[in-house]
């Protein structure tokens, strides 16, 4: 069974989190973001020592590892109750992360459609990965070299992924507006989602 999807994508602090969480409240959305499931991770488990190694150098966490990590977490919500893959869609924010993930999840996904959230202000999202550093705790959003790094990773290695896809279902939204704006540009095509 492939799983119907919708992808947030963009760049560090681009607001694919934020939107993430808000369209995961909506009955029968389901939403996963790789981030979180890694830093939720024990660092005493070697998964978790291996993002604790690339997130401090902005890299990106080895692509087995993410979507054995993925899999396994997907599994488990299926499992407990909050995720029923017949009915719910999978709103995924963070992976894939890469061309060679996307290929990896071809036969899982049933994607509808990929919301490119795009800041061509990259200072604005070096201010919005520092401020969820304050109000998270999030150490790979609080070194300044190591944000600049995550921007370079993307895009050296990420942003291509927009690239996998039709062009149909590719919707790119400026997410330099308001939080409301975004979402309001999101859920106007959302509704309209076979």
């Amino acid at each position: 069974m492939k799983y119907r999807t919708i992808l947030l994508f963009g760049a560090p602090g681009s607001g694919k989190g934020t939107q993430g969480k808000i369209i995961g409240t909506i009955p029968t959305f389901f939403h996963f973001a790789c981030g979180d499931a890694f830093r939720n991770l024990r660092i005493d488990e070697p998964i978790g020592q291996t993002f604790i190694e690339y997130s401090s150098k902005g890299r990106l966490v080895p692509d087995e590892s993410t979507i054995a990590l993925w899999s396994k977490n997907i599994q488990a919500a299926t499992l407990n109750g909050t995720f029923h893959p017949e009915r719910d869609t999978l709103v995924l924010d963070g992976i894939p992360r890469n061309p060679h993930q996307v290929e990896m999840l071809r036969d899982t996904l049933d994607v509808k459609a990929l919301f490119y959230l795009h800041c061509s202000d990259s200072e604005q999202m070096v201010r919005r990965l520092q401020r969820r550093a304050l109000r998270e705790n999030r150490l790979d959003d609080a070194n300044l070299e190591v944000i600049h790094q995550r921007l370079v990773t993307y895009e050296r290695e990420s942003k291509q992924v927009v690239e996998c896809f039709a062009p149909e279902i590719v919707h790119v939204i400026d997410s330099a507006q308001t939080q409301l704006a975004v979402l309001r540009e999101i859920l106007n095509i959302v509704v309209t989602l076979p």
